[in-house]
């Protein structure tokens, strides 16, 4: 009996392919609808990522001779921008700028709208939600230009201190990066918040109650238990806020122009300033690359904090 079923068993493996040769050609079927997406990432990302690589090795201008024919000059507009202190003025503008608005802000102040929408009642969760969501959904230019009437001379938030007896204050003279650190975080906030209202959703009630039964405090359970659960939403959303504020550009320019002088020009700024006010498109070029590897940074150590998760 037994050899019959070694015999049939024998016959069924020589009639039938092994799973070690037939996992080629369905990882090959399986990937083959992923061509036309891989396409289209490899003609609109990477092929400008890679231009934008060769036009910061070049010294192409904005007019004149070398708009034409720009020459190849190598590493020259990398080693001439490492030794700007008007670059590294930028870099740290927009270290502080990112942390400040949306690492720290955007995150803070959304996670503790999340926690206090879902535990208000209902008419004031959808008011809370609804304003600040308008902020979001606005378009950018629109966001910018009521940011600017805000914080104006003349604006909104001075007319709201000289009700108090308060002086006037040229906010966006004095203070520009706070202006537009508080602008973005007022623009962001909405997205953090949305994302954490999910993530606090999935947190499984029955962990909660233990945790209230076992004595925890309502601050011992966000942070022994909340916050563990949700560690990949917060992981991913600080990925997000971060890539998008270290693009931000439109809304420091229409509120500060990147001024007074460049104490609130950023890398995106800077970059636009060098290519089309000065007409120096290789070396805004460069500026802008640097700030794409920036984000390649930031980009592998939030992977790296969630690789641990997917795994």
């Amino acid at each position: 009996m037994t050899a019959v079923i070694a015999d049939g068993l024998a016959g069924r493996d020589r009639g039938t392919p092994s799973r070690s040769r037939r996992r080629p050609g369905r990882s090959l079927s399986r990937l083959l609808p992923l061509v036309p997406a891989v396409l289209m990432l490899a003609a609109f990302m990477l092929g400008p990522i890679v231009y934008s690589l060769y036009g910061s090795l070049t010294d192409r201008a904005l007019t004149g001779p070398r708009a034409a024919n720009p020459q190849f000059i190598g590493l020259e507009n990398y080693v001439e921008l490492f030794g700007s202190a008007e670059f590294w003025n930028s870099f740290v503008l927009t270290v502080v700028f990112v942390l400040a608005s949306a690492v720290i802000g955007q995150n803070v102040l959304g996670m503790l709208l999340a926690v206090l929408v879902r535990s208000s009642v209902k008419p004031l969760k959808s008011l809370v939600s609804g304003v600040v969501v308008l902020a979001w959904v606005l378009p950018e230019i629109v966001a910018a230009f009521a940011m600017y009437a805000f914080f104006a001379k003349d604006g909104t938030l001075n007319a709201v201190l000289g009700w108090f007896g308060l002086e006037h204050t040229a906010w966006l003279f004095y203070f520009p990066m706070l202006s537009v650190i508080l602008a973005n975080i007022w623009r962001g906030t909405a997205f953090s918040m949305m994302v954490y209202n999910a993530a606090l959703s999935e947190v499984p009630p029955d962990l909660m109650e233990a945790a209230t039964i076992d004595g925890a405090t309502a601050w011992q359970r966000f942070t022994r238990v909340t916050l563990p659960v949700i560690r990949r939403s917060i992981s991913t959303n600080l990925l997000l806020t971060t890539l998008q504020t270290l693009g931000v550009f439109t809304l420091i320019w229409v509120m500060t122009g990147g001024g007074p002088g460049s104490s609130s020009a950023t890398l995106p700024v800077l970059a636009y300033q060098e290519a089309f006010k000065f007409a120096q498109v290789g070396y805004g070029t460069a500026i802008a690359t640097v700030t794409l590897l920036i984000g390649a940074v930031f980009s592998i150590v939030y992977i790296r904090a969630l690789k641990p998760e997917v795994d």
